[in-house]
């Protein structure tokens, strides 16, 4: 049967097949790493934003396209994790820019949704680079404007796009040099392959007249994030009831709202559009938040949780909280010993994150809004949170500044920098000015064969990379690390710190650490103890 449009509800179930097909490829997409190493999160980065979308999408009660696509940009928007999940949301927040007020979508709407999402995508990075996900996007939608100028068929269009995109996607090691000699495609860009495909094979289904149930592999197969990691909050919590729900209506005036629910408490959160708005606050009374939410629609995923409870569940007791301050921060880290660490300098929330672990960019906003205070410093402390911090800011209701850290030794070094009294633009100056006075090398293990810059790379090796440049490997730890820090070193190079890692023992670190102080005459050396996953050794040199 000749199909001339589709609806919301039809929407619906092709992004449950996308999100479906996501979560049966994300280990193949994890695997497609430039460099051999175990940070390979794209596909479960895209596979958690897609979930996120298809959640919020999946509570759009009325059958209008515009509104189901509004939604899973909005879901998508706030359960963004990593780069690639950013970028998966900006795709689709242009796709519901483009179908905006209709109620169904033919082969022409699909085409400019697709070129509104490439569009959307390419502004959202700074530096485009071509070979990654954004050419595939934008092949994609490109080959989509060519067909259906000839075709009014949307079924022949996103069989034609999903071919646009596996043939874009081979195309990107001859884009990529990088990928090229590493033997890979994008990962980001397999991402996009694979939610076409979902959508295809979603609409089979619909034409044998099956029903897909959605796969939430998120519980078992992704560890949660908590908001943050507070050091400690009064038992005498001002606000008890942290309220959260979905609101669905038409007209809905978010700023009316947010003005309305202002009195009712703190960490106040309103963000969405007219017809479906994201609400949370942490207040006394949740009954009078949810009548107020009430006056402009229905109430949807509802939440209402004690934190005291929360709070003596997770502690054990009540702690000591601080009081209102004019700034605060925020800072991602991974590993009981960096976390205490952060929290020693003077963070106030850490965000459990890092490789394989981004947080989205609700999870720190949730983190933001925990701190109290009226400005909030937001270290990301990794490259492939950048993205998501900066959205972060995007949507707080607080005044967030984002200091642009892509390691933890840089987030020391701009929190040795930071003072509490200063003005919010006079830290933000300071602390960027830190991030280049120290160095970053890590130690790991491969997870491949593969060859890197001409280095040829055996899956078990150790190697060490100095500011995600890869300059040693070998199977010998001692030596690599010893490779990495001669590379990292320069004529006003003093100080080396060592932070070992939770697969390693304290003498393990130290035998190594007396190694170097042999090796390298004349340097100091530190050794603490970071925690964190994956990695033997995080280094920083000074």
């Amino acid at each position: 049967m000749y199909i001339f449009s589709f609806d919301g509800e039809q929407l619906k179930y092709m992004l449950v097949g996308a999100a479906n097909q996501l979560a049966e490829s994300k280990a193949e997409i994890d695997a497609l790493n430039v460099f051999p190493v175990p940070d390979g999160d794209t596909g479960t980065n895209m596979y958690l934003t897609m979930l996120a979308g298809v959640r919020e999408a999946r509570q759009v009660e009325n059958g209008k396209i515009s509104d189901v696509a509004a939604a899973a940009a909005r879901g998508c928007l706030l359960g963004a994790r990593g780069n690639s999940g950013v970028i998966l949301s900006q795709i689709f927040s242009g796709f519901a820019e483009a179908l905006a007020g209709k109620d169904r979508a033919g082969a022409a709407d699909f085409a400019q949704a697709f070129r509104r999402g490439a569009d959307a995508a390419y502004r959202a990075v700074g530096n485009p680079v071509e070979g990654t996900i954004l050419t595939v996007c934008r092949k994609t939608a490109e080959a989509i404007e060519l067909a259906s100028a000839r075709s009014k068929d949307p079924v022949r269009i996103i069989l034609l796009a999903y071919r646009a995109a596996r043939q874009a996607l081979d195309e990107t090691p001859e884009l990529l040099p990088v990928l090229r000699e590493a033997g890979v495609v994008d990962a980001g860009g397999k991402g996009l392959v694979a939610i076409l495909e979902g959508i295809i094979r979603a609409l089979k289904d619909a034409a044998a007249r099956r029903n897909i149930e959605l796969f939430d592999l998120a519980v078992s197969q992704q560890k949660e994030f908590a908001g943050g990691r507070a050091r400690e909050f009064t038992a005498d919590i001002e606000f008890t009831y942290c309220t959260e729900f979905i609101l669905m209506g038409r007209n809905i005036p978010l700023d009316t709202l947010r003005q309305e629910l202002l009195p009712y408490g703190d960490c106040l959160l309103v963000v969405g559009d007219d017809r479906t708005a994201k609400v949370h606050i942490h207040s006394n009374h949740p009954g009078l938040v949810l009548e107020c939410g009430l006056k402009y629609g229905g109430l949807h995923n509802v939440q209402v949780n004690n934190m005291e409870e929360q709070h003596q569940e997770f502690r054990g007791s009540p702690g000591n909280g601080a009081e209102s301050k004019p700034q605060g921060v925020v800072a991602v880290g991974a590993g009981e010993g960096i976390t205490t660490i952060l929290e020693s300098m003077g963070v106030d929330v850490v965000v459990e994150g890092g490789q394989t672990m981004n947080p989205s960019a609700e999870d720190l906003v949730k983190a933001i809004n925990e701190v109290n205070a009226e400005t909030v410093i937001l270290l990301p402390n990794n490259k492939n949170i950048l993205m998501a911090a900066r959205q972060a800011a995007s949507l707080a209701v607080k005044d967030v500044r984002v200091v642009p850290s892509v390691s933890i030794p840089q987030a020391f070094a701009a929190m040795l920098s930071y003072n509490p009294y200063a003005g919010p633009e006079d830290n933000l100056s300071r602390m960027e000015g830190a991030l280049g006075d120290v160095k970053t090398g890590e130690v790991t293990r491969a997870v491949r064969d593969t060859v890197v810059e001409g280095r040829s790379i055996t899956r078990g090796d150790f190697i060490g990379m100095a500011e995600d440049r890869l300059v040693a490997s070998g199977g010998s730890l001692d030596e690599v690390v010893a490779r990495l820090i001669r590379v990292m070193l320069d004529e006003e190079s003093s100080l080396v710190t060592l932070y070992y890692g939770a697969g390693m023992t304290g003498a393990e670190a130290r035998e190594v650490m007396n190694g170097l102080v042999e090796a390298f005459d004349g340097l100091d050396f530190e050794l603490h103890y970071g925690g964190q996953p994956l990695y033997h050794f995080i280094i920083s040199v000074e």
